[in-house]
């Protein structure tokens, strides 16, 4: 028992599970939107899992794709896989897992979620190897989280609509943002083994500025939701705290400093996800 206990402990690590709290508000905040108040508690269940088990299914296969150049990486050698903690069988074991948990949860929801989820799985699991090809891997990462608020409409709705669009263009920008950011630290190894990224093309210093103009554009896009779904004031209060911690994440790291990046990147975005779905959700209280 403690053998697995153990295994599935370092399986979590390795997919830094506590992470999810990034994209499933921004899930939840499609949830409400589309059913203007709460969902079923079937599909408040099957959403979490659906998310949950996607991201799991994304991260997996990208310590997977990562695995020789993170043994490489003084930043990343001592994740589960470059260790031994883990086999490359039971990382891809757990993607499997994932997927077929993914596949359970649409299936559970409606048939829009089951016919869209294989587009939903080659983004997930492509966006993993764009990094070798193209330095746009930052958006392309934001596009496959924006997915989130994308599959919690349509869980509720089983139709499309503008509002979800919108959430997800704004997703994109936010974490291709924090991606342009957290991608800064590898500069250096990006550039030496041939690997793409806005960092090792242009630098530090225009990376900086090009998160602060794509979240600028995650605050204009989030204002357009809040105006398109008549939100009260509740919605603009917390947007105005997101704008203010933002702008605090950027204040937190420069070309010449990068030491305060993990500040930035976990703990700021996580109060940044759970403020504006709160925000969003007390509005639609109101109403």
């Amino acid at each position: 028992m403690n053998a697995v206990l153990y295994k599935t402990r370092i399986l979590m690590e390795n997919v830094k599970f506590e992470h999810s709290i990034f994209a499933l508000p921004f899930a939840y905040l499609g949830m409400v939107l589309a059913a203007r108040g709460l969902p079923t508690l079937h599909q408040f269940v099957w959403i979490t899992v659906a998310m949950i088990s996607a991201r799991t299914l994304a991260m997996s296969v990208n310590r997977l794709a990562d695995w020789p150049e993170d043994a490489r990486n003084p930043r990343t050698m001592r994740r589960p896989l470059p260790q031994g903690l883990l086999g490359g069988w039971e990382v891809a074991g757990f993607a499997v897992a994932s997927l077929a948990i993914l596949t359970f949860a649409a299936w559970q929801l409606n048939t829009l979620a089951l016919q869209l989820l294989p587009l939903a799985v080659v983004i997930l699991v492509g966006y993993n190897f764009t990094k070798r090809f193209t330095w746009l891997c930052h958006f392309i990462l934001g596009l496959a989280d924006g997915g989130a608020p994308f599959g919690g409409w349509i869980a509720v709705t089983g139709t499309l609509s503008w509002e979800p669009v919108l959430l997800c263009l704004a997703l994109g920008f936010w974490v291709g943002g924090f991606d342009l950011i957290y991608a800064c630290q590898d500069v250096d190894f990006d550039r030496a083994n041939g690997l793409y990224s806005v960092p090792a093309r242009f630098g530090i210093a225009v990376s900086l500025t090009q998160a602060r103009i794509w979240h600028a554009l995650t605050i204009l896009l989030l204002a357009a939701v809040g105006i398109l779904s008549a939100l009260s004031w509740p919605y603009w209060l917390g947007l105005a705290v997101a704008s203010a911690l933002l702008a605090y994440e950027h204040s937190l790291v420069s070309p010449n400093d990068l030491s305060r990046l993990n500040m930035a990147f976990f703990n700021v975005n996580g109060y940044i996800a759970v403020i504006v779905f709160a925000a969003a959700a007390f509005s639609i209280y109101l109403a």
